[in-house]
């Protein structure tokens, strides 16, 4: 019989893992089983799933049907490329995705993954500008601290420099803007609108500066990620639909985290009433069951690729895997059958009031994010709002809190890309009795950081 462990430390290389926790033999955390918003190690131990996996597991661990229509798809065809054919489920989901879209996204491109729907979204932009006798339009904006990939493009877009730096040189001709952090915008006070109106407005600075004939996209989370779940201000998104209008900037909404209920709603940008030009998804459109992701597309976009010999010369061999297509319209069917929108929007409200009990810890700064999607900023200061500096937040986060929180049952993310924050998404079938779970769990490990700080 395999020694899983002496497997998983001499030869699986594990994803953004410092690897030295377990030179001294060190078990690996070894999870073998889900069962509803629960996950299960290898000596039974259960714990709650407060990050959906990976913000992934939208409908919950352990769902047969999803197995059963992977299974199904597999006996009457387990392969076949979108490479000039379709097959019958990706026709199928394609449609059902433009039917629950904003605007007239009404082309879908499938891909394995949100990264490769990134890079997929930055070379449609470049290509669809040449074809229209732009070709200069080729530069891209982000914003600070956010996340948007790992593959080159799409970390080149990413505006974390020290996930950066070990792989430069990267794409060039990318620029960033402010994010919309307002817990750390002290020049505006309180005027969260006055403060969306001024990082809306660096959008269309950053055009100007760079010139709008080379500018194609701007790249967008809903809710940014990393950093920390910020939230958009009131008006925002509006203020960055029109700057991208009058300069013909592409308003490319990344939502691999943000689409699929996460925000209670299909897709982020209906949450916050802006029409994106391409949505960037993945992560929740299975559920995690199969991995796909997908690019939806406008009207306008798709036109020049309709006619004479123009191709987009961009493909993926498992983009739009029959397998991950059945598993997806599935997860569509208890998305439907559930109401899991509508259960994300009715307890959206308690999950945040259930959060907000622990801003009577002094190590607590901020609590914010939308739907089933939270961050909690960690302080050293409450009054002056002071962060931790980077020794401090090493130990704080990798010397005590991730280890704590899952020994007491609970897998989050406790991050500093940015300040130091941890971050909640669990599946959406989740409610008060979990939320309860949460906030005591974390209220427990958050009181012995405090104390040991």
């Amino acid at each position: 019989m395999t020694d899983l462990q002496a497997a998983a430390r001499d030869n699986l290389w594990l994803h953004f893992t410092r690897h030295s926790v377990h030179e001294n033999g060190a078990a690996v955390p070894m999870i073998v089983r889900g069962d509803g918003a629960y996950i299960y190690d290898d000596k039974g131990k259960r714990y709650l799933d407060g990050l959906a996996g990976l913000f992934v597991v939208q409908a919950g661990h352990g769902r047969e049907e999803l197995a059963e229509a992977a299974a199904k798809q597999a006996r009457e065809l387990a392969f076949f490329p979108l490479w000039s054919y379709a097959h019958p489920k990706a026709a199928e989901l394609a449609e059902r995705l433009v039917a629950a879209a904003p605007g007239d996204l009404n082309r879908v491109f499938f891909t394995t993954g949100g990264g490769e729907a990134v890079e997929s979204a930055w070379k449609l932009a470049k290509h669809y500008f040449k074809l229209v006798g732009k070709p200069l339009k080729h530069k891209v904006l982000s914003r600070q601290t956010a996340y948007h990939g790992t593959t080159q493009g799409a970390l080149s877009i990413t505006g974390i420099p020290a996930f950066k730096q070990p792989y430069e040189p990267l794409v060039p001709s990318t620029f960033r803007v402010p994010n919309t952090n307002f817990y750390r915008a002290t020049e505006h006070g309180e005027e969260v609108e006055a403060f969306g109106r001024w990082a809306a407005d660096r959008v269309e600075e950053a055009i100007l500066f760079e010139g709008p004939d080379t500018v194609a996209a701007f790249f967008v989370e809903p809710v940014q990620n990393a950093g920390g779940c910020f939230p958009p201000p009131p008006g925002y998104f509006q203020r960055v639909r029109e700057i991208c209008d009058k300069y013909d900037v592409l308003l490319v909404s990344d939502e691999v985290i943000c689409a699929y209920g996460r925000l209670g709603t299909m897709f982020g940008a209906q949450k916050f009433d802006y029409r994106p030009d391409i949505i960037t998804s993945a992560k929740g459109l299975t559920s995690g069951y199969s991995p796909l992701g997908a690019m939806l597309v406008s009207d306008r976009l798709f036109e020049p690729f309709k006619h004479g010999d123009t191709m987009f010369a961009h493909g993926y061999t498992f983009g739009g895997h029959p397998v991950s297509a059945a598993v997806a319209l599935a997860n569509l069917d208890i998305f439907e059958r559930e109401d899991l929108l509508g259960h994300v929007l009715r307890n959206e409200g308690p999950f945040r009031a259930t959060l907000e009990k622990l801003s009577d810890l002094p190590i607590v700064g901020d609590v914010r994010g939308d739907g089933f999607f939270y961050g909690i900023e960690l302080v050293k200061d409450k009054a002056t709002r002071e962060t931790f500096n980077d020794d401090e937040s090493e130990r704080l986060l990798r010397g005590f809190l991730s280890k704590a929180l899952f020994d007491i049952g609970l897998y989050c993310r406790a991050d500093d890309r940015g300040d130091p924050v941890i971050q909640l998404s669990p599946p959406l079938i989740c409610d008060q009795s979990h939320f309860d779970e949460i906030e005591q769990k974390l209220r427990a490990v958050l009181t012995e950081a405090w104390t040991k700080l």
